[in-house]
């Protein structure tokens, strides 16, 4: 039986804008620098092609299974799984696992944000022209400055922080509506601008190949981080699509609009790599540099390539959109939760948990500096260690925020939403909340819920956890 439950915090006016929201969510420090360079160093076309098909097979299916919750019961995730658990005969306890979810969204909101900043910081110099005709060792210079000073690592974290927290304090129509409604366009008009401008370069084509040609000897290179990827890409696991999901209008077909927001995340993903490696090219530089192509290598690309400047500017505007609009939805389910459970104002709310990720993220600040030298998880030979100062191997404090996320909760989370919808709601509610016309289409997108998607995750959680 169709429910008509309302969400306390309002709802969006159309699909379109669960779509922008969904795609904002999405489309954020993935798309625009983890795919371009994780496909130049996993061989190109082979990785793509893998991608791709992971997208299809497990990350819509765990977007669909988050979606079709949230709407089902207009709570946020916490709330949403222990009604909808009860409703259907079982523990109130899977809530654990959503609340788990949105805690993980905070950890990664805290690095997220000093990620973010360093991009506003690189909009300021990009247009001063301090990449000019630099040499690689100076960009790589300059980034090594950028993160040794603790002080300006916070001062750009703190206005990356608060640009969200503004965003979530006013509100589902006011604050996000109205913010994505701007933001996601500019998105797009800033990727088509580099786009046209990679066109010129006189590589494209070069680019195009690297991207697109298939060696089928480089496809078991990249298996498991094209799986990885295609499941963080679409950001599920956190529960922000889920309560994105519960603003969802009810006359809102899920399935199409899930595979739409799926489709666009990809197509973005695609026009960010086509739109940087022409300019990686361009500068005569290696494509697969790894985690450095954004703050290094591109910065140096842009300094000695014509019309760089202004096209590095228009990048790192691009990039901090990108962050800004995915950071909104790590904060916006545990704010929903906390104003569901306490009748705080939300202005209140957003107030502390945003004091709170940013207060955790000053760990993240300090480790690429004045905590350089702790060490945690360390293994040498004269033992194991919990922590140790100054230890050659081991995790900083970022590494261990990152490794606790990525690597752990965000497959579990996803594993816990996808077993909820495919096993615990019940086939009802689950073909109630789809609306499928096809009796095949349903049972096909219910066995990749119940079968395909969970395995596919827990291969991913053993390699991720065990790499």
């Amino acid at each position: 039986m169709s429910t008509d439950k309302v969400s306390v915090h309002g709802s969006w006016a159309s699909r379109w804008v669960f779509i922008f929201a969904a795609t904002g969510s999405a489309v954020g420090l993935g798309s625009i620098w983890k795919f371009p360079y994780m496909v130049g160093v996993y061989g190109g076309g082979a990785f793509v092609l893998v991608f791709l098909a992971c997208i299809a097979l497990i990350g819509v299916p765990v977007m669909l299974a988050e979606t079709l919750i949230g709407r089902r019961a207009r709570l946020s995730p916490a709330n949403a799984l222990k009604v909808l658990a009860v409703e259907a005969g079982h523990s109130g306890r899977w809530s654990w696992g959503a609340f788990a979810g949105m805690i993980t969204a905070l950890l990664i909101l805290s690095f997220y944000s000093v990620v973010g900043g360093w991009s506003l910081d690189y909009i300021i110099n990009m247009g001063k022209g301090d990449f000019q005709g630099a040499t690689a060792d100076q960009v790589g210079d300059y980034f090594g400055g950028v993160i040794s000073n603790p002080w300006r690592l916070t001062f750009w974290h703190t206005a990356f922080m608060l640009l969200s927290a503004f965003v979530i304090a006013r509100g589902v129509v006011a604050g996000l509506e109205r913010s994505l409604r701007i933001m996601m366009p500019i998105l797009f008009v800033l990727l088509l601008v580099l786009l046209g401008y990679s066109m010129t370069t006189g590589h494209f084509m070069e680019g195009v190949h690297f991207m697109f040609d298939f060696n089928p000897d480089r496809v078991l290179d990249g298996l498991l981080a094209a799986m990885g990827h295609a499941f963080f890409s679409l950001s599920v696991g956190v529960g922000s699509i889920m309560i994105y999901g519960a603003y969802m209008p009810k006359n809102a077909s899920i399935s199409g609009t899930v595979v739409g927001v799926a489709l666009i995340d990809t197509f973005v993903s695609l026009l960010a790599g086509l739109a940087l490696f022409p300019i990686v090219f361009a500068s005569g530089l290696n494509p697969s540099e790894g985690p450095g192509l954004m703050f290094v290598t591109l910065p140096f690309a842009f300094g000695n390539v014509a019309f760089g400047q202004l096209m590095g500017v228009v990048f790192f505007v691009l990039v901090a959109v990108a962050a800004w609009s995915s950071a909104i939805s790590l904060l916006e389910p545990m704010v929903a939760y906390l104003v569901e459970r306490t009748r705080v104002r939300r202005l209140w709310v957003t107030f502390w948990l945003a004091f709170t990720c940013w207060f955790v993220g000053l760990g993240t600040v300090f480790s690429f500096n004045i905590w350089k030298q702790a060490k945690f998880f360390v293994s040498e030979e004269s033992g194991f260690h919990l922590y140790q100062w100054g230890a050659a191997s081991g995790l900083d404090f970022f590494g261990v925020v990152d490794f606790f996320t990525s690597r752990i909760m965000l497959p579990l989370g996803g594993l816990c939403f996808v077993v909820f919808a495919g096993w615990i709601m019940g086939r009802g509610a689950v073909r109630d909340e789809l609306s499928m016309r096809s009796p095949v289409m349903f049972t096909l997108t219910l066995f990749l819920m119940r079968y395909v998607a969970p395995l596919g995750i827990l291969i991913v959680f053993a390699a991720q956890l065990w790499k």
